[in-house]
């Protein structure tokens, strides 16, 4: 029974749990690769890729027969990230219990941001000619390496919680990035104090990085012509901002492809966690050219209030009976 997870049904007179086993799903042979697309954002070939390589850092040490196996916690994590989701609901989607979920989407986020420095680096040497040639025959824009721009995601109470800053190159590649700091800080700040900044501004690089209006104008740093007042400043912005473009695309990207970056539920730390988790397999999924699925899967964000709202009449209504 090594597929199966365990659920307690009370018995009050003998005053003990019965353990009750319920079948868990399999994905893997369960879903052709397109359907595995949809709901998990990856094929076959690309979750193997991620059991093997996160399993040093998810392996249990203990051989409990019913314990989660590295393949079942990816797939219990991806889910989440691709739909987005109440823990509840993905727990009932893969067979495990409500806290399972929750435990494994914290230990794999984890696992993932720990390998950011791994598959998140700025480009140097040959891959700055190749960062230049790409985004040249992207939008005829020279010396280009990467476009910066920050994001904001939203938490359960519909604020900015989390200001994110992203670089990319022309293929949305994230070539750097910025998870910790709270949706008030203003964008340029960010910049100031991150340690691409500093690393940057002591080491010049061959090449420019663009960045909108509110960015400072640096020796690395192009932003556009706030007022055009030549033809060459109009043609400029224009070329400006179509190569620039691309971060705009990535960050669509980023929260199509992984649908709980719309809503994020969780405390600060784990949702800086998950961001992470979800920029370095964005990278992965990028580098492996694995599809964009059309988001039919992912659960509308109206509808998710809805339910919140019942949730908090049914907790009302259970405190004040009368």
């Amino acid at each position: 029974m090594a597929g199966v997870v365990h659920r307690h049904h009370h018995f009050a007179r003998r005053g003990y749990r019965q353990r009750v086993y319920v079948e868990r799903t399999k994905p893997l042979e369960q879903y052709t690769t397109e359907e595995l697309y949809v709901r998990f954002r990856f094929g076959k070939a690309d979750i193997e890729y991620l059991v093997n390589l996160l399993r040093p850092k998810l392996q249990h040490r203990t051989q409990r027969s019913h314990g989660l196996s590295v393949e079942d916690q990816i797939l219990i994590a991806l889910r989440f990230y691709a739909c987005g989701t109440f823990y509840q609901v993905v727990g009932d989607y893969m067979g495990v219990v409500k806290s399972a979920v929750c435990d494994v989407v914290r230990d794999v986020s984890i696992a993932l941001a720990s390998l950011v420095n791994e598959f998140v680096s700025f480009p140097k040497d040959n891959q700055i000619a190749q960062a230049k040639r790409s985004f040249f025959l992207l939008r005829n824009m020279p010396n280009t390496i990467g476009a910066i721009d920050c994001t904001h995601f939203i938490n359960r109470k519909g604020r900015h919680s989390i200001n994110v800053q992203l670089v990319c190159d022309a293929d949305l590649i994230i070539t750097n990035c910025v998870v910790k700091w709270p949706g008030s800080v203003h964008d340029a700040r960010i910049l100031r104090e991150s340690a691409l900044y500093r690393d940057l501004q002591t080491n010049r690089p061959d090449g420019i990085i663009l960045g909108d209006s509110p960015y400072p104008l640096l020796p690395w740093l192009m932003t556009p012509f706030l007022t055009a007042n030549t033809l060459a400043q109009a043609r400029f912005n224009t070329a400006h901002c179509r190569a620039r473009c691309a971060i705009e695309r990535l960050n669509g990207v980023l929260k199509r492809r992984f649908a709980c970056l719309n809503y994020l539920r969780a405390e600060p730390q784990k949702a800086c966690n998950i961001t992470l988790a979800c920029i370095v397999l964005h990278n992965i999924a990028t580098k492996r050219n694995v599809p964009l699925c059309a988001d039919n899967d992912a659960p509308d964000l109206i509808q998710i209030f809805w339910i919140q709202v019942i949730q908090i009449l049914q907790k009302s209504s259970k405190k004040n009976p009368n």
